[in-house]
């Protein structure tokens, strides 16, 4: 559960030997700082254990929806998050926790010229509910990490740590990350990530060819690749998928003797290593030895079997050095990954604009990635239905590429993004274009992108989901009140009979519900309108929730006649006391199985 709290240390006998970090393990436990003098190896850097702190400060926000922005709400399995992604990753974590099969994120990668994430979680945590409840001036706020600043690797690290150790608990135990960083940070990121997840479940540091032309004016080193750090959950228990041969793998294959077992390639009888050296006589009469400095493969049964078997190729005269033919139906089903990823099979930076300006957003993002880069990564990390996460969406090249691969390989995979709505320069080309912040450009990015692929060829399999359902962090539903119950006076209460803010509508109230019991945000929705009150209902029977006022028994009885998993109320809703009292007693006789909950 806590790999970061294993480190290597000095035994009793000054042995070298691995050992529990207890200094550590009390802070990742701990809302305050923990002091602890014990050496040890590891990555530190000043604000470490106040960035632990920050992983683990509670919040009281919620996610609201937003029909109008969204696209297909009411049927849609993608998300669309907007706020701060550290708090979009605190309120995911009872509704995603071990349900992401793979994440996929392009942070700020610290350059001088960029910005990173403020996060002030310094007040005690009644300070912090209390504060985090208002109007936020602290959060979702972007500050400017020059270089000349004192902390600036520091304030890199305090900000990405917190918001890895939050997306390793949402991986599923097979789930997969990939995390784009360059040179500047990739040392860092990578010292961080192996306290994370541990550095036995490293997979790979993936070089991307980025740029596919030489930068003469570069001073040094024309910057032409990107690194991907790839770890997973538990590297023990996953594998990864392999990759289709291209057209070139395949046409190695053939089959000019006509075998009856199809295509095949010659592929050598000698192999770097092993111990048999000895020659070995054909039935053909040929005499065979492995070539000076290398050995046998096989052995005798097994030559002479795949001799009686047509398997070994003589030549086109019969008389050349013999090799194995390897029919191409009985190798693996496609080829291992490599960790060199070339601009001409993943896509380059070039590449990535032009798919921006194919949709009429061109010069509007900075630096997008290509989706052909992505679409690599799902092809190895991902099968149907899996869910896929990237929590810095940026110009939302994730979401665009989900939707292309599940058209082209009829798979039906899920995205969810989060995108801090950032404000855009009024200098800036994208301001000038009507977009105010860059979730406002995100989100269009993803509208054009389904739009424009379901007007091409699509897999027959595929269920054409290019919606994405728009939420919005936000303070609570519920009244300062609520989370202050030691600051409120009696005259207070007087005034505040409800406990909800007043312009909150129904549909916030349910997906803060939602929230609360780890229900599925994607769920279909629909309302009907039942005893002149409306009623929402979440995947059937899933969930039933009413939050007019003036319920009464009449209602109370029809909804526990349909044998919900849920119900939910609001606690002022009720027409009067008895129905209040008797509700769960309804639910008791008429679904006993129905978990009763009033807000």
């Amino acid at each position: 559960m806590f790999p970061g709290c294993v480190t290597e240390a000095a035994g009793e006998d000054g042995a070298p030997t691995l050992k529990v970090d207890f200094d550590q393990l009390r802070q990742e436990l701990s809302d305050s700082i923990v002091e602890g003098p014990q050496e040890r190896y590891h990555l530190d850097w000043p604000g470490k254990r106040q960035a632990l702190i920050t992983a683990n400060a509670p919040i009281a926000k919620t996610l609201r929806p937003c029909r109008e922005e969204s696209v297909d709400f009411d049927t849609t399995q993608n998300l669309f998050i907007e706020g701060d992604n550290l708090e979009a990753l605190k309120l995911l974590q009872e509704t995603y926790l071990g349900k992401v099969k793979m994440i996929y994120i392009d942070p700020p990668y610290n350059t001088g010229n960029d910005f990173v994430y403020d996060d002030d979680f310094s007040e005690s945590t009644a300070e912090f509910l209390e504060r985090s409840n208002q109007t936020d001036e602290a959060g979702n706020r972007l500050v400017a990490n020059t270089t000349s600043n004192g902390r600036f690797h520091s304030d890199w690290l305090s900000m990405i740590y917190p918001r890895l150790k939050l997306a390793r608990s949402l991986l599923c135990a097979d789930g997969v990350i990939f995390i784009n960083i360059d040179d500047g940070e990739v040392g860092n990121l990578r010292k961080a990530a192996d306290e994370v997840f541990g550095e036995e479940n490293l997979i790979a540091n993936i070089i991307w060819q980025k740029k596919y032309t030489r930068a003469n004016d570069a001073r040094w080193f024309s910057d032409n690749h990107d690194h991907i750090l790839c770890y997973a959950r538990d590297k023990q228990g996953m594998s990864l998928n392999l990759l289709p041969r291209n057209e070139e793998q395949l046409a190695a294959y053939s089959n000019p003797d006509n075998h009856p077992k199809g295509p095949w390639k010659a592929t050598p009888l000698h192999a770097k290593s092993g111990t048999n050296t000895n020659s070995f006589t054909f039935e053909s009469g040929v005499t065979w030895t492995p070539p000076t400095g290398t050995f046998r493969r096989f052995n005798d049964e097994s030559m002479k079997r795949m001799e009686q078997e047509d398997a070994i190729w003589f030549g086109s005269n019969g008389s050349q050095m013999p090799s194995r033919k390897s029919f191409l139906s009985e190798v693996k089903a496609g080829v291992s990954p490599v960790t060199i990823w070339p601009y001409d099979e993943v896509g380059h930076n070039h590449e990535a604009n032009n798919e921006v300006k194919a949709l009429g957003l061109g010069g509007l993002f900075n630096n997008p990635k290509p989706t052909r880069l992505l679409a690599r990564a799902m092809v190895l990390a991902t099968g149907s239905d899996d869910i896929i996460l990237d929590f810095f969406a940026g110009s939302s090249t994730t979401g665009h590429a989900v939707f292309q691969q599940n058209a082209d390989d009829g798979l039906n995979r899920k995205v969810v993004l989060v995108q801090l709505p950032e404000p855009v320069e009024e200098s800036k080309p994208a301001y000038k274009a009507g977009y105010s912040t860059i979730s406002d450009l995100s989100k269009e990015r993803i509208r054009r992108a389904g739009a424009k692929i379901l007007e091409g060829d699509t897999h027959p399999d595929w269920n054409k989901d290019v919606g994405f359902r728009v939420l919005k962090i936000d303070s609570s539903n519920m009244t300062d009140v609520y989370y202050t119950p030691d600051a409120t006076t009696q005259a207070d209460l007087l005034t505040r009979v409800d406990n909800i803010k007043p312009d909150r509508s129904p549909e916030d109230l349910l997906f803060q519900v939602l929230l609360d019991w780890g229900v599925d945000l994607t769920l279909p929705i629909t309302r009907e309108t039942l005893h002149g009150k409306t009623v929402f209902f979440v995947a059937g029977t899933a969930l039933a929730a009413c939050f007019d006022d003036g319920v009464d028994e009449v209602l109370v009885k029809d909804l526990a006649a349909r044998a919900p998993m849920r119900v939910v109320f609001k606690d002022t809703g009720f027409k009067d006391d008895a129905t209040k009292i008797n509700v769960k007693q309804i639910f008791k006789s008429l679904s006993p199985d129905t978990d009763v909950k009033a807000i």
